[in-house]
């Protein structure tokens, strides 16, 4: 394939407009441009406008690898504060600006177009390639869960995840817990508090009680690579006009969790807390665990990362991020499985205004991305 169609099946995905939903027409794309190259992929839906696809190239022999990326894109904002439109993949010198371009369909099409020119170039694989394109896994890893429920992991022994690293290899990241508390109390004109019950203030009294208590956790417990235990709460609501006693208020919460202090014991903190507020008289809280998405750390010295550090001439990076990846779902698979997230793109200008993706690295990670196949696939 010439390096135009690879930067022009790079802008034609970019200008799928996949945020935070419509993977069904990413998918429905790949699916095409895999066929014309004689390899058959399957659709799996998730729900209306949103599917997953998977597809292989195997001489049903030896390991399999998987190659994996998602499909959706977070919310552009803005078009106006963009230097070039969001979703018109604008080529500036050896950029390429857009949602979605760092992350991360230049992974996830760099993967594609890898699969295609290694089925192209006639060389028998020893082994299987899989690609699991996904869906939600900026909203909740939802692809990525269901297939992994539905066994289409079950046969890996390496899994390549495509995220923006430049040049680095992430064998570990941290869990991510996003919570919800609601605090219910008693309407009543603001002149007249004391026949009301004030939601907020009891809701303020919980960010009081966690925020000492997590600040607690953080200082208490530490991984040696990722760190210290992350709370924040991010978004309250509450009331509906300045002179009413608000009946009702809710927050929401993200933790980002170390194997030192847990996922379960984070949520058994949050609920003991909950708990004993409630017992309090006139309090009446509730608990939401929205998303629950443990840490995971691979092998740094696994064969998929000495296949990759085979290619090249300087031993690359081994890093840690505080973010999570599909890898928090894949990896409750039934048997466990070497994996790296390693792919082109400026890992810090995710989700941010003027993403963009470097043209060289995307080209040279197709590459890349071959001869980690040929060489894990011995």
């Amino acid at each position: 394939m010439k390096k135009e169609e690879k930067i022009s099946l790079l802008q034609d995905i970019i200008r799928i407009k996949s945020e935070n939903g419509n993977e069904a027409e990413v998918a429905n794309f790949i699916e095409k441009i895999l066929k014309k190259y004689g390899i058959e992929s399957k659709i799996v839906p998730y729900s209306n406008g949103r599917s997953n696809l998977v597809a292989t190239i195997s001489n049903g022999k030896g390991k399999t690898l998987g190659l994996t990326g998602h499909m959706d894109v977070v919310a552009a904002g803005e078009s106006s504060d963009w230097l070039y439109p969001p979703y018109e993949a604008h080529i500036d010198g050896n950029k390429m600006y857009g949602r979605g371009t760092t992350d991360m369909k230049s992974g996830l099409m760099a993967m594609v177009i890898a699969m295609i020119e290694l089925k192209e170039q006639g060389v028998p694989i020893n082994g299987t390639i899989k690609l699991l394109a996904t869906v939600g896994e900026e909203v909740g890893e939802l692809g990525s869960e269901q297939l992994t429920q539905q066994g289409y992991v079950d046969d890996i022994n390496g899994l390549i995840i495509g995220e923006p690293t430049n040049y680095n290899l992430m064998y570990t990241h941290m869990g991510s817990i996003n919570y919800k508390v609601t605090s219910y109390g008693k309407a009543a004109h603001s002149s007249m508090p004391e026949l009301g019950i004030n939601a907020i203030n009891h809701l303020n009294n919980f960010i009081a009680i966690v925020n000492e208590k997590m600040t607690d956790v953080t200082a208490k417990y530490k991984n040696d690579i990722l760190g210290r235990t992350i709370h924040s709460v991010t978004t309250i609501q509450g009331g509906t006009q300045v002179n009413s006693i608000p009946n009702e208020a809710s927050l929401q919460g993200n933790i980002r969790s170390i194997p030192e202090f847990s996922n379960d014991q984070v949520i058994a903190l949050l609920e003991n807390i909950i708990n004993k507020l409630n017992k309090k008289e006139q309090y009446n809280m509730k608990l939401e665990i929205q998303y629950n998405k443990i840490p995971v750390k691979a092998d740094e010295k696994s064969d998929l990362i000495q296949a990759i550090q085979s290619q090249f001439s300087k031993t690359l990076p081994l890093v840690s991020s505080a973010g999570t990846t599909d890898a928090a779902e894949f990896t409750k698979s039934k048997h466990p499985f070497d994996f790296v997230v390693f792919g082109p793109g400026v890992s810090n200008k995710a989700h941010q205004i003027n993403e963009y993706v470097e043209i060289d690295n995307y080209i040279d990670m197709i590459d890349k991305y071959q001869s980690i196949a040929k060489t894990y696939l011995i």
